[in-house]
């Protein structure tokens, strides 16, 4: 029962981090795409909130100190939502969704993902 309720405690802290870091990303995508290539606003706003987000994952969700090897991962891990993330963007946009609400959808998808990517890092890179 204790593994269990640990991992309901770090899915509830991804989750207060996640918000945030996802509102972060979303605020500054928000303010900028409508002066630069879309794309760019996007990356700019995933970029500071990967660095809100690497502290606050390693020492709030996953109770870990935060090292070159779990740096490395989260990052990896990171890199690979990125992509996954900025492909989900050109797709949304090609279906005709519009600029500010283009985000949404691919968060619901990618979050999800990471979560477990993020995890698996934590708990294999100390």
């Amino acid at each position: 029962m204790r593994l269990k309720r640990e991992t309901l405690n770090e899915i509830l802290r991804f989750g207060i981090v996640g918000v945030v870091a996802t509102l972060l990303h979303y605020g500054i995508y928000f303010a900028l795409y409508n002066f630069i290539n879309v794309k760019i606003a996007f990356t700019i706003g995933y970029a500071l909130s990967f660095i809100f987000n690497y502290i606050f994952s390693a020492r709030f969700t996953f109770k870990k100190k935060t090292t070159v090897k779990n740096g490395f991962g989260f990052g990896a891990a990171h890199l690979f939502n990125y992509l996954l993330q900025i492909t989900l963007l050109h797709v949304f946009l090609w279906l005709g969704v519009s600029k500010p609400l283009a985000p949404l959808p691919v968060y619901c998808i990618a979050i999800p993902t990471n979560f477990l990517l993020v995890r698996f890092v934590f708990s294999k890179f100390r």
